[in-house]
């Protein structure tokens, strides 16, 4: 049987991974920062930048100006495994984005297929986000949006 903290701290966790998509989507830049992510994420974005801690401004600094040029961002996630230990937990997610782009000729979206291996921490604040590496399995459609 599951405590009931431990449900609790299970739903406080998926909360967190899903606003890391939602903020994203909403490009509520200043929210990520501030509601999802630890001041410094072991990261790997999944595009052979390699792992690296980085600061979660610089982060969403990134995605700002990576996503800048879209028309539209939606991140769906699921298949969540949370391996709780405490005040840290890892989180298996598997994930589709789908990213829009209307003024491309060759096709107006990109479809990616990955999955997430994320860590999260208690706060004084709430679960944060503290890991986050992606592994892309499959891109399709107009994959430059040219």
């Amino acid at each position: 049987m599951v405590e009931n903290s431990s449900v609790a701290d299970r739903l406080a966790i998926i909360e967190v991974v899903t606003r890391m998509f939602v903020y994203t989507d909403q490009r509520r830049w200043s929210e990520l920062v501030g509601e999802v992510f630890t001041a410094k994420v072991d990261f790997d974005g999944g595009f052979g930048d390699g792992v690296s801690e980085r600061n979660a401004v610089d982060v969403v600094e990134g995605w700002r100006e990576g996503l800048a040029d879209l028309d539209a961002i939606h991140h769906q996630s699921g298949n969540h495994l949370i391996d709780l230990q405490g005040d840290a937990a890892t989180v298996h997610a598997d994930s589709i984005a789908v990213h829009v782009k209307n003024s491309a000729s060759n096709g107006h979206t990109r479809r990616f297929v990955g999955s997430y291996d994320l860590g999260t921490v208690r706060t004084p604040e709430g679960w944060r986000v503290n890991r986050f590496h992606y592994h892309l399995k499959v891109i399709d459609g107009n994959v430059d949006l040219t």
